[in-house]
């Protein structure tokens, strides 16, 4: 039954988007066994894959595959731009808490924004600090929702019933909730704020009631709930709570608080966490969505620097929201040319870039836990990358016009 629906759902969207066909057939192959993982679902009229990609039936999807499927541009598919640094909780793996500096205002935000969808992304997240604190949130969304998917990653905090219908009459796609655990005591301690586990599930009714976008929970797993089997009931928790996503990532080495191997997920473990992927989605409820299964060595990889890109709220061209370094500052030079100066020391590889180089940033910084621009690149004249994920051998292998 759920092939059959994810036909349905793909024929439609071949007839939206005829020029897929235009695809190269390996690449199209892909798409497919990867799709294959996922149930298609109309959530709240956007048809779904999960919220990592822009909806199938959304313009963001077409410009997606004019760009990076037929064009194959340099510029980058996805980012993440964050709209502040303050933020009530204090969580100690943050990816946050090490910068600093003067934060952009609204205006630079928007330009950023602008040139990140001229460069090609269509698929753009929204974080911080916390986002929802930016007064001028809505009109940053309605500034690039019409062919971007644009994702609110958000601890809920500050979050009312006005605010929620601002962001969906605003184009805002998906939403994922910071929620780490079912135990409110277990939560508000990882936060750093007592009474975060109560402001994340009203947040969630709330989105959840407004109607329009994709509502999910975005959770930091631990090495220790991997092994002690703790995942599998938080998922429960999570499907009980009728939300259409639960977003998992591991705990990332991307603060000095966790510059610790042993806090490092194993390959096993990685490979544990997408069977629990693939198990969940093979049933009824909601999407269960592990970054690392996208960013396997089987599908896409890790594109941090080379299709993703992170702008934090100072301004600082980062390879993604869990590398504590800088290319440059968009104040001081142009995003695009930042972003090709870094895309050159970052080619696609399948394995996570912090996951295994955390320990050069960890020697680099010395004390300092964020790297300037002139550390960055010492550490990438050491940085070592793995072999090309699946996606990319056939991408690059095709982009030379080489038999696919």
């Amino acid at each position: 039954m759920t092939a059959l629906k994810n036909f349905s759902f793909l024929a439609r969207t071949l007839w939206r988007h005829p020029r897929m066909i235009r695809v190269h057939p390996a690449l199209n192959i892909f798409f497919l066994r990867y799709i294959a993982n996922f149930r298609i679902k109309n959530s709240a009229g956007h048809w779904t894959i999960h919220s990592h990609l822009p909806p199938l039936n959304h313009k963001a999807y077409g410009r997606f595959v004019d760009n990076h499927l037929l064009k194959r541009i340099d510029g980058p598919s996805h980012a993440q731009v964050g709209l502040t640094n303050a933020c009530p909780q204090a969580c100690a793996y943050c990816y946050n808490r090490e910068r600093r500096g003067r934060a952009m205002d609204t205006e630079t935000i928007l330009r950023v924004v602008r040139e990140l969808k001229e460069m090609g992304v269509s698929w753009l997240g929204l974080t911080g600090g916390e986002p929802l604190l930016s007064p001028d949130i809505a009109r940053i969304i309605a500034s690039v929702a019409a062919d971007c998917a644009v994702k609110l990653f958000t601890t809920g905090s500050s979050l009312t019933v006005e605010k929620a219908r601002e962001l969906k009459q605003a184009g805002l796609f998906s939403v994922s909730v910071s929620l780490d655990h079912w135990r409110a005591d277990i939560h508000d301690r990882n936060r750093g704020l007592p009474g975060a586990f109560a402001t994340a599930l009203q947040a969630i009714e709330i989105f959840k009631k407004t109607g329009g976008m994709q509502v999910g929970v975005s959770a930091v797993i631990s090495r220790e709930m991997i092994r002690s089997g703790q995942v599998e009931e938080f998922l429960e928790f999570l499907q009980g709570l009728g939300i259409d996503e639960a977003w998992l990532c591991e705990a990332k080495p991307a603060v000095a608080a966790t510059w610790d191997q042993d806090l490092v997920i194993s390959e096993a473990e990685h490979r544990q966490l997408a069977g629990i992927q693939d198990r969940y989605n093979r049933r009824a409820g909601m999407t269960v969505n592990y970054l690392g299964h996208f960013e396997g060595r089987d599908f896409f990889g890790c594109n941090a620097g080379h299709k993703m890109v992170y702008v934090d709220a100072c301004g600082e061209v980062s390879p993604c929201v869990f590398t504590p370094m800088t290319f440059g500052n968009i104040r001081q030079r142009p995003l695009k040319e930042i972003f090709a100066a870094m895309k050159s020391h970052f080619p696609s590889a399948d394995n996570c870039f912090i996951n295994k180089n955390f320990p050069l940033i960890r020697d680099a910084s010395r004390g300092r836990g964020f790297l300037d621009h002139a550390a960055s690149l010492q550490v990438m004249d050491k940085a070592e990358f793995g072999p090309l994920s699946g996606f990319f051998r056939l991408y690059l292998r095709n982009k030379k016009g080489e038999k696919g």
